[in-house]
């Protein structure tokens, strides 16, 4: 089935295919990322909004919000919902510290719609910065998760966590970075930082998050220590930040549409329920005749 998070449409349309399919959701993992750190300009998503933050965030976003009933309804005992975070978003590691540094700020950009005319691309309303871009979009990411969990894990007991699978110098988010960095980046983790982890044990990592019954602590962000063993890490002030969340997530609300979905879908629900009694009264009135 395919899918654009880069549009709306494309994900609205790929969770009505899921469900045609009739396949049960157990678990869902949010990590497709976009990645632009020598970009000059913005460029958009379809519906017009800071491509990074409107990829990686609000695609997910709308994914989540609509497939969550999906997973509600799963009989699997260990419903999960993962959302893949970033050390470089959190401003409490040296590594979240490289500038530029990520800041959310008051959500002036993102209120106003991230289109780089009415309002700036960026989420805290300053100059474009395609680094930072990804870096704000996985706080949001990690926002996200723990809104998530406050709103749904008590009532569905489906586990919500994120993690930071550690620094996979060789994969294709690099893409679009300089040539000199794609080469020397990957023997500097290995090397001198020793924080290379490979693409393999990346995915092992993200496989425990998955399916480890050992980690099904809800609202949750996990690392790895160098010896390859998880822990409950320690998010940074903003990317923890309550209040912050909410306003994320209201914000992110409307940006998707999801009032006016939500609203159109009952309305449809309501047209349709109308339908079948108008049906059985008409099948009614055939017996009794």
């Amino acid at each position: 089935m395919h899918l654009d998070l880069a549009s709306l449409d494309s994900v609205r349309q790929f969770v009505d295919n899921f469900r045609r399919s009739g396949n049960p959701l157990d678990v869902l993992v949010c990590n497709a990322a976009v990645y632009q750190p020598t970009a000059k300009v913005p460029s958009f998503t379809a519906e017009g909004f800071e491509l990074s933050v409107g990829t990686n965030h609000l695609g997910h976003f709308l994914l989540s919000r609509l497939l969550i009933d999906d997973l509600k309804q799963s009989d699997y005992p260990s419903k999960r919902l993962i959302i893949v975070g970033s050390i470089t978003g959190n401003t409490n590691t040296l590594a979240g510290n490289v500038p530029p540094k990520a800041n959310l700020g008051d959500l002036r950009g993102l209120a106003r719609g991230l289109d780089g005319l009415n309002s700036s691309a960026m989420i805290d309303g300053g100059d474009f910065d395609g680094a930072k871009a990804y870096k704000d979009s996985k706080v949001c990411n990690m926002l996200t998760m723990q809104e998530f969990h406050r709103r749904y894990h008590e009532e569905t007991g489906i586990t919500f966590a994120s993690l930071y699978p550690g620094c996979i110098a060789t994969t294709g988010l690099f893409r679009e970075h300089i040539p000199l960095f794609r080469l020397l980046f990957p023997p500097f983790q290995k090397f001198i930082t020793k924080g290379f982890v490979s693409e393999a044990e990346s995915g092992k990592r993200l496989a425990q998050v998955v399916s480890d019954p050992s980690l099904t602590k809800s609202g949750v962000y996990w690392s790895w220590n160098k010896n390859s063993s998880s822990f409950e890490n320690q998010l940074s002030e903003e990317a923890s930040d309550i209040e912050k969340a909410r306003k994320v997530w209201e914000v992110s609300e409307k940006l998707v549409g999801w009032l006016r979905f939500c609203g159109l879908s009952s309305t449809i629900a309501k047209m349709n329920k109308k339908r079948e009694l108008m049906k059985e009264n008409l099948n009614q009135g055939s017996v009794l005749l």
